[in-house]
């Protein structure tokens, strides 16, 4: 059986502080250009399978803090540059 792996290279991490604002998630999933970020009524949803589609632009960061969550999404490489 095969297994799937999503992550293998990026992770986005989102603070359970922020993680049920609704409207931060509309922005969340507005901005991210690989859609790795859902919005429902509950607040953000992370896609996993899209996780290593980030081009890591900090979109998703900047929306964030513009929002005044600085810190509320965080970017993180699972691998040595």
């Amino acid at each position: 059986m095969s297994e799937l792996l999503h992550g293998i290279f990026i992770d986005v991490e989102v603070a359970d502080s922020v993680a049920g604002d609704a409207e931060l998630a509309k922005k969340l999933a507005e901005v991210c250009p690989v859609d790795i970020f859902a919005a429902g009524d509950a607040g953000v949803r992370i896609i996993r399978e899209n996780l290593d589609e980030c081009v890591l632009c900090n979109l998703c960061v900047d929306a964030a803090k513009a929002a005044g969550a600085e810190g509320g999404v965080r970017i993180v490489k699972l691998y040595e540059s």
